[in-house]
Parts: structure tokens; C-alpha cells; sequence
């Protein structure tokens, strides 16, 4: 394929034109039954040209989640049945983005009928099993995890140099290949490798036996001493006197992908004790109909998506529903961990607002975030594999439900930029480290040795960003204990 037809099909370009187109468009006619767009025509099935489809496809949706913001059920509908004639779910990259933000939008549409929601979702199953297998196939298809996990590990080996006992914390305990890859790097140290503990933590226990069995055969192989504690819990309840630090040992914390859930308990805690809120559900839906009914759909786009597609500076300081002053789970989380007097904590999370406190505004962080992600799984792996349409609807597809459908405790999905987990860390006491050249290096290598194209690293004041092409996707940063 030449660059520029490459270039006009990828979705990331489809979604800066749109950026740029949409703030023409007002979704505001509905005749006849039939959604009117300015400029663009009715959609009735038929070919469309995949450039076109793109466009059309984004404007819909975002007149979807317009009128999902401000309650009107029956348009949304309306662009829905337009929007299923042209989405799919193993379609073109862009038809099955489509896809799963209308799923994400009709649940959130769906739980104005709790009693009807649940029915419809009583039944469904998601096994342990289906979970551990579609977070390794991530790892396996796209190199992020990879990139996080080679990273984390050159600076524990940096920081532990010496260290005669060493315990890591991790705070997403799921993929043994992190580890086996330290406890091979420690064998290989010329004083010979430290008695090395790894709390692992996570909600399933069956992942935690899976990690404990691994590393334990592998530091066996090895001749490592060894020692794996699982903590079966929620990050957010997890009590730190059960981690059994002991004197002597030197801490590493690891935390990949996972910190943003505790942002959840903030904004529980926030609706029950807040006299204002305890109504929150309709009272925030009310809010939303009178803003929207004073506010177009193109004064929404003239704010909002010139800011995501053009990358403006406010872009990057999105609001969220709590500040970092106001995040006391999160705020008594980490001072916690401080606490530990740990000599190195590594954080990797991903670079987006999605802890915004409208709908529109995570919808677009969302669809721009997202566009990106299966951009990256459609450059490197075939539309039919089952695989990728694993990855898509379990991981991607789930998490954009989360970010769009849900609010409250419900709603894990709360990622913010790397400035505001800065501001977090630098008030609960932590100090920034800055990641070597050797593991951006190391990083570099890996990406090489897979050939993998389109992913970049960029450093940035002693942090790393995980790159598909120019956008960052995913934020590494180095931490430790500030007396």
C-alpha cells in the first residue's frame, strides 16, 4: 500500500480530519425518523468509501454521545440505527472503534432501566481463565506491557545494586514473564543474586497461584532463594501491615497499569458524604440536560474537540472530577506507601484523561486514546484473528464501557496524564528518579528485535513515554522515598 492511501485509511488520521471537519457539523434535524448531518448524506447501507465511511462514523457517534450526555434517548437512538449500518465489530479499524462506543453508549443508555439492564446482563459469564488469557494476548500482540516491564526492571536492578535482600511489592500481579526476567537478570549479578521476596496482589486468586508457580520454578532452576506472598484483594482495600516489610530488606514497588483504580473509592467516598450529591445519579443527569440545552452541538465541538484532535495545551489539563488535593483515599494510599520507606517505586500508567467529569469529555479523550490502540493491533495483525478480536472486545472494548457507561465505584477506568500522578506523588512525599539511558536503550533493543513499526519511545525530564508514532499511549516514571 503507497503512504498516502496508508496514510488516509489509518484511523488516527481519519479521527485529526474529523477533528477538524466536525465542528461544521450540528446534529440538530430529526425528520422523518432519519438523523440529518449537514453536508453529509443519509446513511441506507450501501459501499462507502473507507476514507468517507471514517468521517461519517465519528460524527454519528459524537452525536450519539451528545444526546446520551443530555438524556435524549430517542435521538441517540436514531443515530444508532444509523451509525449500526455502517460499524462492525470485524470490519476496518474504524468500523469496529465504532462498534464498541455505540455498545459502551447503549449500556449507558440501557442503566436509566436498572431493572432492564440487569435482566439483560444477568446471565453473563466472564470466566478467570478468559481474563488471564486476553491480558497475555495484549502482552503478546502489542509490545507496551513488554516495553513497561523491561523498563521497571533495569531500574530495580539499578537501585538493588549490592542489595543483599530484596522485596518487591507489585500491585498488579498478573504476568510472570516480568519477573522471570529479573530473577534471570539477579542470577547473572558478579556478587551473585539476593534473597529476593514478591508480594504479589491481585483480586483472583487463580492468578496468583499461576505467578506463584512459575517464579517459584523458575528461582528453583535458577538457584535463587525465593519467596512469592500472594495478597488476594482489591488495590483499594489492601492493608499495607499484611506486606510484612522487614527490616533490612530493600523495597521496590511495582505498579503496571494499575494505581487509577483507587480514583474510584475517591469518588464514592465523595458521593456519600457530600449533601449535594447524594442524589448524584440524577441530579448530574439533570445538570447535563440544562447545560446541553444552552449549549449546541457545535459549541460543544468548538470547545471540546479542538482541543483533543489540535492537542492544545488545555488539552493536557483536562478536568477531573477531584483534584489532587482532593483525593483522600488516593492521597492516604500513597503516603502510605511512602511510608514503607520504599528505594524505588516504578509507575506505569496509561497517558490519557479519562477521569473527566463529563461524559463528552471522556468520550473524546476515549476515541482519540482508542483510535490509537487498534490503529496499533491493525498495523500488526490480520483483521481475521481471533486473537485480536479478543483483545479488541475483552480488553478495549470493556475498558471504553467502563470509561463511558459507568460512574462511581463502578468506573476503575480513571486514567489521567502523568502530571497530575506528579502532583499525587510529590504531595504524598516521593521524589523523582530519573529512568537511565540504559533502560530506554534496553527498551529501544526490544522494540528492534520484534520488529515492531510505528511504536516509539520518547524521554521527558527523566520519564519515558510509550509512543505510536508521535502520541504517547502510555507514561513510565521512577519514584522514591523523600525524607
Amino acid at each position: 500500500m503507497q503512504i498516502l492511501e496508508a496514510l488516509a485509511l489509518s484511523v488516527t488520521y481519519i479521527c485529526c480530519s474529523a477533528g477538524a471537519l466536525i465542528q461544521e457539523a450540528s446534529i440538530h434535524n430529526i425528520l422523518s425518523g432519519e438523523v440529518i448531518i449537514p453536508g453529509f448524506p443519509i446513511i441506507n447501507g450501501g459501499e462507502v468509501n473507507p476514507e468517507d465511511r471514517g468521517l461519517w462514523l465519528i460524527r454519528y457517534l459524537t452525536g450519539c454521545a451528545n444526546h446520551v450526555a443530555a438524556g435524549s434517548v430517542e435521538n441517540a437512538n436514531l443515530c444508532l440505527e444509523q451509525i449500526s449500518h455502517l460499524a462492525s465489530p470485524d470490519g476496518d479499524t474504524m468500523q469496529r472503534i465504532a462498534a464498541y462506543f455505540t455498545e459502551a453508549l447503549a449500556d449507558r443508555i440501557l442503566k436509566g432501566w436498572p431493572g432492564l439492564h440487569k435482566a439483560l446482563n444477568s446471565t453473563k459469564i466472564s470466566p478467570v481463565s478468559e481474563e488471564i488469557l486476553v491480558k497475555r494476548l495484549f502482552f503478546e500482540l502489542c509490545p507496551f506491557l513488554k516495553l513497561a516491564y523491561v523498563i521497571t526492571n533495569q531500574a530495580i536492578l539499578e537501585a538493588m545494586e549490592g542489595e543483599k535482600m530484596v522485596h518487591i511489592i507489585d500491585l498488579n500481579s498478573f504476568e510472570p514473564a516480568q519477573w522471570i526476567n529479573l530473577l534471570q537478570s539477579l542470577s547473572a549479578r558478579p556478587e551473585g543474586p539476593p534473597h529476593l521476596r514478591i508480594t504479589g496482589i491481585n483480586e483472583q486468586k487463580e492468578v496468583l497461584d499461576q505467578m506463584a508457580f512459575r517464579l517459584n520454578e523458575e528461582a528453583e532452576k535458577l538457584d535463587i532463594p525465593f519467596q512469592f506472598i500472594p495478597i488476594v484483594c482489591k488495590l483499594e482495600n489492601l492493608d499495607l501491615e499484611s506486606l510484612r516489610v522487614k527490616t533490612g530488606e530493600a523495597l521496590a514497588i511495582s505498579s503496571v497499569l494499575q494505581l487509577h483504580t483507587v480514583l474510584a473509592a475517591d469518588d464514592e467516598t465523595q458521593r456519600r458524604t457530600s449533601p449535594s450529591a447524594s442524589n448524584s445519579s440524577n441530579s448530574n443527569h439533570q445538570q447535563r440536560v440544562l447545560l446541553m440545552k444552552q449549549r449546541t452541538l457545535g459549541e460543544w465541538l468548538e470547545k471540546d474537540v479542538v482541543h483533543l484532535y489540535c492537542a492544545s495545551p488545555d488539552s493536557a489539563s483536562a478536568s477531573s472530577p477531584l483534584s489532587c488535593n482532593l483525593s483522600p483515599k488516593m492521597g492516604s494510599f500513597l503516603t502510605s506507601l511512602w511510608g514503607l520507606s520504599p528505594k524505588l517505586m516504578v509507575i506505569t500508567e496509561q497517558e490519557s484523561n479519562h477521569n473527566g467529569c463529563t461524559l463528552m469529555e471522556r468520550y473524546l479523550e476515549a476515541l482519540h486514546f482508542y483510535c490509537a490502540l487498534f490503529d496499533c493491533l491493525e498495523s500488526t495483525v490480520p483483521r481475521a484473528s481471533v486473537e485480536r478480536q479478543k483483545v479488541e472486545k475483552m480488553l478495549f472494548g470493556e475498558e471504553i464501557k467502563n470509561i463511558i457507561a459507568c460512574e462511581g465505584i463502578q468506573r476503575k477506568e480513571r486514567h489521567e496524564k502523568l502530571e497530575k500522578w506528579i502532583l499525587r506523588l510529590e504531595l504524598a512525599g516521593f521524589g523523582k528518579v530519573s529512568l537511565s539511558y540504559n533502560g530506554l536503550m534496553q527498551a529501544g533493543l526490544l522494540l528492534q528485535s520484534y520488529g515492531y513499526d510505528g511504536y516509539n519511545l520518547k524521554e521527558e525530564n527523566g520519564c519515558f513515554f510509550l509512543c505510536w508514532h508521535d502520541r504517547p499511549l502510555f507514561s513510565v516514571s521512577a519514584w522514591r522515598f523523600r525524607t
